[in-house]
């Protein structure tokens, strides 16, 4: 009929406007968290990144960096406290929890099937810097897909 064609139109209209977004981030704060992840040597680092998001992306206005409860070169753990404690901060400075940042010491900054699973429990933007490529990238979960998003240094 020809409501389907106008439907199909509209959809098509639609998934073109939707922008990528980025992760926005000074270029302090990334070597910040690239010395943090260097100064846990084969363990993983691990941070919580507040700030804001907006249409175009989230912007990364302060790190705080957390202990890897797990004390492993395979997984981490941020502990319930440290995470309230972020979030409280972040709320009394009008902002909310926009990133998880952690390391892979011995493989590269793509998400392993334990982050994926974590990533399904928080929907956050997540960063992974590889130790070992120096790379860092940023990925999001989104209908159980895996998707890159652009990081952004300012």
């Amino acid at each position: 009929s020809p409501m389907d064609g106008i439907n199909n139109n509209y959809r098509r209209v639609c998934r073109i406007t939707i922008l990528t977004k980025s992760i926005l981030i000074s270029n302090s704060d990334v070597k910040a968290l690239i010395e943090h992840a260097k100064s846990e040597g084969s363990k993983e680092s691990c941070a919580l990144l507040i700030g804001n998001e907006t249409d175009h992306g989230w912007n990364v206005k302060q790190i705080f960096l957390t202990e890897n409860m797990d004390n492993s070169e395979i997984n981490f753990t941020i502990s319930p406290e440290q995470e309230l404690e972020v979030d409280a901060i972040a709320k009394k400075k009008n902002m909310e929890i926009v990133c998880i940042f952690h390391s892979h010491p011995n493989s590269d900054a793509i998400p392993s099937n334990t982050d994926k699973k974590f990533m399904s429990v928080n929907p956050f933007p997540w960063i992974i810097y590889s130790c070992e490529t120096d790379e860092m990238n940023c990925f999001i979960l989104k209908n159980k897909n895996v998707e890159q998003l652009p990081i952004k240094e300012s």
